[in-house]
């Protein structure tokens, strides 16, 4: 089955790549070196590399779209390695009869319950103000495997989204999607009715997420606007989760903020973790920014966030420039008493052939009143060098230094190169 699918990919890749009449992407290759310590006084230093490719082959309304990642340590042997990763390989056709697009493959799924990557097909049909999407397929194997997840019914993902805006400045949509996964089996010791020890096959049934949500948007432009959403359950017939988020923006220079939350932990169904006691959070937010001019702007929050048997606040205070950000964050209650001051300035020379940036951070923190207090340095320099539009190097050194870390100091380097070619080779 999987060497079948192998075939088939790379033959409808080859055909596109002959018919095609625009070819474009990205790739980038980079370095990222760190030190990895085993014990408190035994490290290895890693050097991991990035080899990354987005392709596109384009023929009018069909493409066929590709994101490969090939990653290695150069400094470590590590299990694994090299690791060919297949993030996206799909074919995709838009504005079949005014009214569709199909892609089919290995694609991304924008979800905030279940999002990631799937091999599968994606329907989308819409027409004027309303929209109808669904899809079906299997979930991707461990490490992006150019590999079909075999028996689908235990590992298949499945949903749908209706969308309407049909209703002037509303927007609804309703949603399902059903997930299934199965973990993988493995032995045990266990103790025989003679208490004597034996290996046990564990079979876990597949784990499973279904839920139904709901989503109801209202706008007025430059005036008034709240998003609210509502995901609830299925599977332990109980609310997940309900989030608001709405702002005001008819006084001059001035935004005013609310953010409100409502959450059960997301628990898969016929997990151990579903025995376990635990409780809901809510958590609520105001906030406000102020354009002083065209360079100065400031901005605060304040927020609370209720646990079982407790609560925590957090403040935000921010000040936002042409030149770079301030901001000062305090949390103190059951999450942590913590304050944290952050520095950052980037600025563009050359008309974007030099473009230096600099962050730096101090913060103090403590897991509880009656916990030790953590200090903690942070500072980020880079620089990105851009000669052509089309190719740009990153070049970027991190430090930090803390109880656990000291003098950690991590290096990364990136290059970009942007193509689009016309190309007809039959």
């Amino acid at each position: 089955m999987n060497k079948k699918f192998f075939l088939i990919c790379f033959g409808i890749f080859g055909l596109a790549f002959l018919q095609a009449q625009i070819i474009n992407g990205r790739f980038s290759s980079s370095i990222y070196s760190f030190e990895r310590f085993d014990t408190p006084t035994t490290s290895a230093n890693s050097i991991r590399s990035f080899q990354m490719l987005n392709l596109n082959i384009n023929q009018d309304n069909v493409s066929l779209r590709s994101y490969f990642n090939l990653e290695n340590d150069f400094a470590k042997e590590m299990q694994n390695d090299p690791r060919f990763r297949f993030y996206n390989l799909f074919l995709e056709a838009r504005n079949l009869f005014d009214i569709a697009t199909v892609k089919l493959g290995r694609q991304p799924l924008f979800n905030s319950i279940a999002g990631g990557l799937f091999d599968g097909v994606n329907l989308d049909l819409k027409n004027e103000d309303f929209k109808l999407s669904g899809y079906y397929g299997g979930n991707v194997p461990a490490y992006q495997k150019f590999e079909l997840t075999e028996n689908w019914s235990d590992n298949f993902i499945a949903g749908g989204k209706f969308t309407t805006e049909a209703i002037e400045n509303f927007r609804f949509a309703l949603s399902y999607i059903n997930k299934n996964f199965k973990p993988q089996d493995y032995y045990a010791l266990r103790l025989d009715e003679n208490l004597n020890p034996i290996n046990i096959l564990i079979e876990n049934n597949s784990n499973q997420y279904q839920f139904a949500s709901a989503e109801v948007d209202y706008s007025l432009e430059n005036i008034f606007s709240i998003d609210t959403r509502f995901d609830y359950d299925l599977n332990f017939q109980t609310a997940s989760k309900f989030e608001a988020v709405g702002r005001y923006s008819n006084i001059e220079n001035l935004g005013l903020n609310v953010y409100y939350n409502y959450r059960q932990p997301k628990i898969r169904y016929n997990s151990i973790f579903s025995v376990f006691d635990y409780g809901n959070t809510q958590e609520i937010e105001l906030g406000a920014d102020y354009k002083l001019n065209d360079h100065l702007s400031f901005l605060g929050r304040v927020g609370n966030v209720t646990y079982k048997d407790d609560n925590s606040q957090r403040i935000t205070l921010g000040l936002i420039t042409n030149y770079g950000t301030i901001n000062y964050r305090k949390n103190l209650g059951y999450s942590g008493e913590l304050d944290a001051l952050s520095l950052s300035t980037g600025y563009t020379f050359l008309d974007g052939f030099l473009t230096p940036s600099l962050g730096i951070a101090f913060t103090s923190y403590k897991l509880s009143e009656t916990e030790e207090k953590n200090n903690l340095t942070t500072l980020l320099g880079g620089v990105n060098i851009r000669p052509w539009h089309v190719l740009s190097f990153d070049l970027q050194g991190q430090f930090m230094n803390n109880e656990i870390y000291k003098n950690d100091f991590r290096f990364f380097f990136k290059l970009n190169y942007w193509f689009n070619t016309n190309l007809n080779l039959l």
